[in-house]
Order: C-alpha cells, then sequence, then structure tokens
C-alpha cells in the first residue's frame, strides 16, 4: 500500500483475480484492455504463479490498440456517451432525408441498431492490436464492407420470409439447389462453425466479421439470380430455406458481435433504408459500361422504375 493507504493497481489486480477465482471457479480469465497494459498484466500473471496459484495459467491478456482521430461535437476528448449520442444523431439525419423514413414504427431504435452495427465491424474487422483511424464517413458507407451492409442484408431477407413464407416454407427439395449460387452459399454455410472455433481460439472477431460480410455479398448475388417468385414452387421453396438459412447464420454472427438484428416488417420501411444501403455496385457484360443497379426485390422493380433501361430483368440508371 502507499504510505496514504491507498493500494496499488498491481494488488488490487492480484486480490481482484483471487476473489474471481473463488467466487466463480473460471475455465478462462480475460483481460481486455489497451496494449500499453500487456507488461502489467505479465507481472501480475507471473507474481500470481509465484504466489502459487496454478490457475494464473488461465489467464490471458488481449491487447486492443488505438483508435485515432475519433471526435464527436464535444471535443477531443471522447466518451463513449459521446459516440452513441453521435451515431444516432448522425443515422437519423440521414434518415430524415428520405421521405418515406417516416413509415418506420421506431426510428431512434433503428438508426441506434444500425449505427452501431457500422461502428463494431469498423472496429473488429481488423486485428485487435492494430491501430487505426476513425473515420465517421467511412463507419456510414453505404457501399461496401461495412455494418450498414449486414444490417440492410438481415433486413432484406427477413422481408423475404415475410412476404413468401406461408406458401413456401413447409416442405423443399435440396435437389433443387443445384445453381452455382446456391452451392457458394452451402459451402460457405458449412464453415461457420470452423470460423467460431478459430475466433474463440485467438480471440479475434475479425474471422466473424469477415465471414458475415462474405455470407452477406454471396447472398446479395443470390437474391439477384435465383428468384422465388413465379419459379416453380418446389425450387421457389428450396430457394426460401436458403435465404432464411443465411438469415439465421448472419443474425447469429451479429448477435455473437454485440449487434441486434434489424427486422423491418414491410417492403416499404425496407425501401426507406436507401439512406443506409440502396445501390450494389455490379456490371454488366463486358462490352457495356458500368451500372449501378437500384436493388428492388424481384416482384416490385417493374413498378419502381423511370427514365430507367431494362437489362436482364432488371432496371438499370446510368450514373
Amino acid at each position: 500500500m502507499r504510505s496514504d493507504g491507498t493500494s496499488l493497481y498491481a494488488t488490487r489486480d492480484l486480490a481482484a483475480a483471487i476473489d474471481r477465482m473463488d467466487k466463480y471457479n473460471f475455465d478462462t480469465m480475460i483481460y481486455v484492455t489497451d496494449k500499453g497494459q500487456k507488461r502489467h498484466f505479465q507481472q501480475v500473471f507471473q507474481i500470481l504463479q509465484i504466489m502459487g496459484y496454478d490457475w494464473a495459467k488461465r489467464c490471458q491478456h488481449v491487447p486492443f490498440g488505438v483508435v485515432k482521430g475519433m471526435k464527436t461535437r464535444r471535443g477531443d476528448v471522447t466518451f463513449l456517451e459521446d459516440v452513441l449520442n453521435e451515431i444516432r444523431l448522425r443515422m437519423l439525419q440521414n434518415m430524415a432525408s428520405i421521405k418515406t423514413t417516416k413509415e418506420l414504427e421506431n426510428p431512434q431504435e433503428t438508426a441506434e441498431r444500425v449505427g452501431l452495427a457500422a461502428l463494431i465491424i469498423q472496429d473488429f474487422r481488423g486485428l485487435l492490436l492494430s491501430d487505426y483511424q476513425f473515420s465517421w464517413d467511412r463507419v456510414f458507407q453505404s457501399r461496401g464492407d461495412t455494418g450498414v451492409f449486414l444490417q440492410y442484408t438481415h433486413a432484406r431477407l427477413h422481408s423475404l420470409e415475410t412476404t413468401f413464407g406461408c406458401g413456401y416454407l413447409n416442405d423443399f427439395n435440396t435437389a433443387c439447389l443445384q445453381e452455382p449460387q446456391s452451392v457458394s452459399i452451402l459451402q460457405h454455410l458449412l464453415r461457420f462453425d470452423e470460423v467460431l472455433y478459430r475466433s474463440s481460439e485467438d480471440i479475434q472477431p475479425r474471422h466473424i466479421v469477415s465471414y458475415l460480410l462474405t455470407l452477406s455479398h454471396l447472398a446479395a448475388v443470390a437474391h439477384r439470380t435465383l428468384p422465388i417468385k413465379e419459379s416453380p414452387p418446389e425450387v421457389a421453396g428450396a430457394r426460401l430455406h436458403l435465404f432464411r438459412a443465411v438469415r439465421s447464420v448472419l443474425a447469429n454472427g451479429m448477435k455473437l458481435l454485440g449487434i441486434t438484428p434489424l427486422h423491418l416488417t414491410s417492403r416499404r420501411q425496407l425501401m426507406s433504408q436507401q439512406s443506409l444501403i440502396d445501390t450494389f455496385e455490379c456490371f454488366s457484360p463486358k462490352d457495356v459500361s458500368p451500372f449501378y443497379k437500384i436493388v428492388f426485390d424481384e416482384h416490385i422493380c417493374w413498378e419502381e422504375q423511370e427514365n430507367g433501361n431494362k437489362h436482364n430483368g432488371y432496371s438499370y440508371f446510368h450514373l
């Protein structure tokens, strides 16, 4: 103890570790702090072993890097509360620019869920130990590998189930899933356990993030090329089950990362999320210049197109 009677940082951690072992009899105790604490925890774990506590070998320090450039309206010193408030405010501002946002049952909750997903995915995409430059603009990008994209994909798949679920979710024949897009998704779904195991082994959420982003891209391609409406019932049922499996795995993975998946109860609510993500970049055949395809459900895309050119069953707008 210090001369003034207060305890040291190290002695508090020693006492806390012993107390936690007595209370919880843990298999593993993981300390997650910034990398500047690395030497401190090495010393704490060594002292516990010298004191005769063999379970100290089951203590682990997971260091994380520094987030640079994160500023809020209150200045350079950033508190979590400020960041969360900033997320909510920015998302609401984006959503307010879209006419149909008012149709959302709870725009505040939607803004918070999508904003948190955006922040978490940016933070977990790389090695925890790595420093990175924070950018509000990059966090809220509507295209690319972002948390916004994951939320949109989940909401879109949920909308498919809501629209077609009653008619096709009884029996299905997996033999109908022969297309390359279906096979790619099935193969990727089979890797989920492997990815979870890998993340648990090295305590790195980036493996789950990478897996979910790839799954979302595969689902986007399949949604464009494997229609449900106007397909034979057996084929439609198999495809809907495939999309439901994707949504289930996507939701479970997001929850593991601390993200609450977004559910939208109608197609109009889904369309109101243009402020979150409203286009997928895609390319037409080689002899045609790049286009952005406006993303609609197959059964409503013709209702929405104006001043566009029909191409391969979709409406394209040249930018």
